[in-house]
This record gives C-alpha cells, structure tokens and sequence, in this order.
C-alpha cells in the first residue's frame, strides 16, 4: 500500500493496480461496457457467472458450463448485454472479459468482492456498506492496442454513482468520481454513447447496449463474488 488509508472511508482506483495497493472490507468492481451491467442482468435472471481471463486455456474451464463467445454476439451469450435478457435461470455461463473479468479473478481472494454497474448501484451501495465500513471502488478501465489500461470516462461515472450512494468519508479521488456522475446523471445514455468507449460500440453496431448500460436504478440484483463465481446475493 502506497500510504495510510485510515482518514477515508470510500476510495475510488483504477485496475489491478487500484486493486492491490487497497485493503478495505469490501470491494466494489466497475466496468460499465460491459462486464459489470452482463453480470448484473445475468445474475438478476439466477444465472451464475464464472469470470475468466483472456488467457485462460481451454482444457482449464470446466464441464457443465456455457462459455460465453469472445466476439460481441447478439445471438449467443457474450459480453454483449443485449444477448443476456433472457438467459435462463441457473446457467453456468463462463464470461471471458480483458477488464472486469481479469480484474474480478484477480479479487477472488478478497473477503467480500462485488461487481456494481448504474443499473444497480443502489442495492450493492447498500449491501456493501451492511458488509463493511471500508470500501474501495475499483473502475476497470479500457485497453490500449499495447494493453495497458486506458482510463474509461463509462467507468468512472459508474463508479461515482456508486461512491454517491455510499455513506462515508470519501478520498478526493472518490470524491471526484462521484462529482462526475452527479454532473452526467441527467444525460447518462449520452455520456455513454459520446465516450470513446460507446463511440467504438456503436461503430460496432451495438448502440443497443450502451441503452442498457445507461439504465439507473432498474436492477435489484447484488452480485456478489462466491467460490469464483458471481451469485445473487439479493
């Protein structure tokens, strides 16, 4: 850890590295386009979410399981949000993902690990703060071609409407996050679609996801990590 975390409550950081320099009860993952709104659809129909990382071998993922495509599919289950709607209830599905699923096994060791999005950052707020006082709120950013991490303004403002539901003192970095989210809240389905994130999703032909992602306070689903995988705890 980089310095003392004592003075705040709610912190807000970016990726693994955001991830590893805090210690706090709980955990909070974002990524809004789109890991953290499939999983919040998913686990809202009683499927359960099993994250992997890009590099995970084939013979590694285990029998009984659905594994979501890589390529963006409304046909088949990905991490296209459009293609989860109707995901029937107890379907193992694996969801491969470079940012939030990477970043969610990275997590696992964690005592508590949730996944949040705008569709339901009520409800986790609230269930994150019954599990702890201390909280960090990690964005998992975008990729550069070079896959370093580029920051994604979609995560950020997520996070902030997480950060504005959470009762605490707030680090200036949360603080900032949640400023954001306050500034865009009248106008998030633009916010998303103007970002370089939703711009390339709707090059892509996939505005209808970023309608999705845009929708606040519409789930009551608590994703919660559990035994590498993502329940209901709801």
């Amino acid at each position: 850890m980089y310095f003392s975390q004592s003075q705040f409550d709610i912190r807000f950081e970016w990726g693994a590295q955001g991830l590893a320099a805090l210690d706090t009860d709980v955990v909070i993952l974002v990524d809004i386009l789109s890991f953290s709104t499939c999983v919040d659809i998913a686990v809202g129909n009683s499927a359960i979410v099993y994250p992997q990382g890009y590099d995970t071998p084939a013979e590694a993922l285990p029998d009984g399981h659905v594994v979501a495509s890589r390529q963006r599919s409304r046909t088949q289950f990905s991490l296209a949000p459009v293609s989860l709607l109707r995901i029937p209830a107890r379907t193992r599905l694996i969801l491969p993902s470079p940012n939030g699923s990477a970043l969610s096994v990275a997590a696992a060791h964690r005592a508590c690990v949730l996944t949040g999005c705008l569709r339901n950052r009520k409800v986790v707020a609230k269930y994150a703060m019954r599990m702890g006082t201390s909280i960090a709120v990690i964005a998992a950013g975008e990729r550069w071609p070079d896959n370093s991490m580029r920051v994604a303004m979609e995560d950020m403002i997520g996070a902030g409407a997480i950060i504005s539901s959470l009762a605490g003192t707030r680090s200036p970095e949360a603080q900032a996050a949640a400023n954001l989210f306050s500034l865009e809240q009248r106008n998030l389905g633009s916010a998303l679609r103007n970002c370089s994130s939703g711009r390339e999703l709707i090059e892509r032909g996939f505005p209808d996801d970023i309608d999705i992602a845009a929708q606040l306070d519409c789930s009551t689903a608590v994703p919660m990590l559990l035994n590498g995988a993502y329940v209901n705890a709801a």
